[in-house]
């Protein structure tokens, strides 16, 4: 029964080395034995027939049962890292490219997201206890990826630059109408509103973060300018000067997309400017992740520029600006991983064990994909008159050194309330 994993391993590991219990409590190792070894245990039979057949689900699961575990001081991420560094030079196996097709195939039916279904997807992963997410992210709650400007800064300091950096795309002029589809907890709505002077109109289909987004406003004084709804963005009316969208599109599906720029061009005032801010795929369109599909992410899927283009050049509107941030969403993963081990315990109160062993793996696959993968982000800016901003770029760099002389002297940090 381990024939099958033993012949996928040898043919794979190629660098490093990955020492393996199988289940009949022999060792092996893989790879060419360079560096400290990564020691992990298959404990039965069926883990390693599964693993072998269709890792990109079993390896996941199997993790969470304990039928595979890590030992030596080794972490599931160092496991995962080891395994991505080498799979990233091979070819999909066979049966794993087989796997693959299949879901490619049924991408669009798993990826249906009408109103109702979208709000169920949501609350599958944001209507969990604030409490868990208050355990890894910053202190503002930025569940996305955040903009590292130097190499050693902080997740918080990185948090807030990627709030100036979105702010100064948009070019918010004081008094603007902004619209932030896919608001989470708030932070970016209010940070349009305290330091660009905007009103701003945030939508979630999550009941918890519309409830803590509009206490935070309340607490911030700002709820004259600020509002969070519990609404999907499709049922909107209101046209906007600016609309901005973080992390959100994620959600949409393949099938949607034409459905979110018809609606945002509808949104969008004539002089408007808009900006996307998503998860790419740089390889080209694929299907989702099994294991993140069935256990993180229900209906989510990760785009390929190539599959988002197209439908904002025919829904009417003009792309201005993209940029690539590369490896800053592995750098944020990183930070919440270690956050997430440091209070594992707290963790497990709140829950179980599988699900600690749950989101370990989610926040290790996750952080590897971005490393070593291909995975990055976008940020696509997008209007509908082409001479609504300034000619050159030189206007986000000059907004964006304004923006830091301003938030630079209010309190930076304002703490999530207790759960």
């Amino acid at each position: 029964m381990y024939a099958l994993l033993d012949r996928a391993l040898k043919t794979v590991m190629e660098k490093g080395t990955l020492r393996v219990t199988g289940p009949d409590g022999k060792v092996r190792d893989y790879g060419n034995g360079t560096g400290t070894p990564v020691n992990i245990a298959i404990k039965t039979p069926l883990a390693a027939t599964k693993i072998a057949a269709d890792a990109d689900l079993y390896l996941g699961e199997c993790y969470m049962d304990g039928s595979l575990d890590v030992s030596g001081g080794t972490t599931i991420y160092d496991t995962l890292a080891l395994l991505a560094a080498n799979v990233q030079a091979h070819k999909m196996p066979k049966i794993a490219k087989a796997a693959n097709a299949v879901r490619i195939a049924l991408k669009r039916v798993d990826q249906y997201n009408p109103v109702g279904k979208a709000k169920s997807n949501v609350a599958h992963h944001y209507d969990l206890s604030g409490a868990l997410y208050d355990l890894f992210l910053d202190r503002d709650r930025q569940y996305s990826c955040a903009y590292f400007e130097t190499d050693d800064g902080s997740l918080e300091d990185a948090q807030l630059a990627k709030k100036r950096h979105l702010a100064a795309k948009l070019d918010i002029k004081p008094g603007m109408k902004v619209l932030d589809i896919g608001s989470g907890w708030g932070g970016l709505g209010l940070y349009i509103a305290e330091i660009c002077g905007a009103e701003v109109t945030g939508v979630t289909l999550s009941e918890e973060q519309y409830k803590l987004s509009n206490e935070r406003a309340e607490q911030r004084g700002v709820s004259d300018r600020v509002q969070f709804l519990l609404k999907d963005y499709r049922h909107l009316e209101t046209k906007f000067d600016r609309i901005v969208s973080v992390g959100m599109f994620e959600h949409v599906g393949v099938g949607h997309f034409k459905e979110f720029f018809t609606k945002v061009n509808a949104l969008l005032k004539d002089n408007g400017v808009a900006v996307l801010h998503s998860i790419n795929r740089s390889a080209g369109p694929d299907a989702t992740s099994a294991w993140i599909k069935k256990y993180i992410f229900p209906g989510g899927y990760i785009p390929a520029l190539s599959e988002v283009l197209p439908y904002i050049e025919k829904s009417g509107l003009y792309v201005t600006d993209i940029e690539i941030l590369r490896l800053h969403y592995a750098k944020t993963l990183r930070e919440w991983y270690l956050r997430f081990a440091d209070h594992r315990e707290r963790a497990k109160e709140l829950y179980d064990e599988r699900f600690c062993r749950m989101w370990e793996f989610y926040l290790a696959v996750s952080e590897c994909a971005f490393r070593y993968v291909g995975m990055n982000n976008f940020q696509i800016q997008f209007v509908k008159n082409q001479n609504a901003l300034p000619l050159t770029r030189n206007y986000m760099i000059a907004e964006e050194d304004r923006l830091r002389e301003i938030d630079s002297k209010l309190p930076r940090f304002k703490a999530v309330p207790a759960e």
